[in-house]
């Protein structure tokens, strides 16, 4: 005999909505200074010129022109170089 009475599953817990992450304006598209360019958690993408990041790191466009993608090797404390890619707006 069991000494606890069944607990029952609780397989619907997880319904919270996404966070809709991702890029959202992208490489030569036109942009307008404020404009969301990229929500992310953590800075996987690096504000370059043209852009800053905020508290969220959300990289908004600090100034009117052309969305830019470029790839750079960021150096790590340890001296190991990790590719990284910078937003910029021209």
């Amino acid at each position: 005999m069991s000494k606890v009475k069944a607990g029952g599953s609780s397989k619907n817990i997880h319904n919270n909505a996404g966070q809709r992450l991702g890029v959202k304006r992208f490489g030569g598209q036109a942009v307008n200074e404020g404009e969301v360019l990229v929500r992310q958690t953590g800075a996987t993408k690096l504000a370059g010129e043209g852009t800053y990041m905020s508290r969220n790191y959300t990289i908004h466009a600090a100034k009117s022109g052309t969305v830019g993608f470029k790839k750079v090797k960021k150096q790590h404390f340890t001296g190991k170089a990790v590719p990284r890619t910078v937003v910029v707006v021209e």
